[in-house]
């Protein structure tokens, strides 16, 4: 896979743990993704820090990471943003969007989203794998896979022609894929354990959640571990073209 270029666009704000522990959010997503031979670019889009039109043409694939932001917000990045997804659906680049991400390119295709009905989802969350998809086909994975969730908004309604590819429980779009160049993933394979745990610290501090809530979702945490390997092979084979 030597030789290729792909590009972060960043939707979110490190925190002061991140950069400390990972050397921000590029550095967690590089340590899932990259590759010997591999050129990797961030671009802070929520810091209306933008691909130029002619660097564009020049990646393989896009990946869009999580936000505290809402996907179906108008901000003025996320505009900037929806207009860029829209771009990369005509040049039919390689576009992975992960919790936020997913949902943006839900809304850039066509779908809608918004507030989940069952409010905040914080933990390790089983994914049903649909059993009808090629989409995995190609890999030996099982068809339960555990992943990170830490979100409140979700998909509401797919894009038009896009395809149902995983749900939950919990959520009822927790991955679709758009032909084959676009795929969305409303957990994050990306994270850690000690990532998550200070976030739900993070959402305490900042009145999002209750303190009485998060022994029992740390206790949770603890006790059990996603199926990170499973979810590395997912991505970097959509992203570079295997899927």
């Amino acid at each position: 896979m030597g030789g290729k270029k792909f590009a972060l666009l960043l939707c979110a704000e490190d925190s002061e743990y991140v950069k400390k522990m990972y050397g921000g959010y590029f550095g967690v997503f590089l340590k899932m993704l990259a590759e010997e031979g591999e050129a990797w670019h961030l671009y802070r889009v929520a810091c209306g820090e933008f691909p130029l039109d002619e660097e564009v043409d020049g990646y393989d694939g896009f990946v869009i990471s999580g936000s505290s932001r809402d996907a179906h917000g108008n901000d003025a990045w996320i505009c900037r943003l929806l207009a860029l997804l829209k771009k990369l659906d005509d040049m039919k680049k390689k576009v992975l969007g992960i919790c936020f991400g997913h949902q943006i390119l839900s809304r850039a295709l066509g779908g809608k989203s918004g507030r989940a009905i069952t409010g905040w989802d914080i933990g390790i969350r089983t994914v049903h794998l649909s059993a009808s998809s090629k989409a995995f086909s190609s890999l030996k994975i099982p068809a339960l896979l555990s992943i990170y969730e830490i979100h409140r908004d979700e998909v509401w309604e797919l894009p038009p022609k896009a395809e149902l590819i995983a749900w939950s429980e919990k959520t009822g779009v927790e991955m679709f894929k758009y032909g084959d160049h676009i795929m969305g993933i409303q957990g994050h394979p990306e994270y850690t354990k000690d990532i998550l745990l200070n976030l739900i610290d993070r959402l305490v501090k900042l009145e999002y959640i209750v303190d009485t809530e998060t022994e029992e979702l740390k206790a949770k945490l603890q006790a059990s571990e996603p199926d990170q390997e499973a979810w590395k092979s997912v991505c970097r084979s959509f992203l570079k073209g295997e899927l």
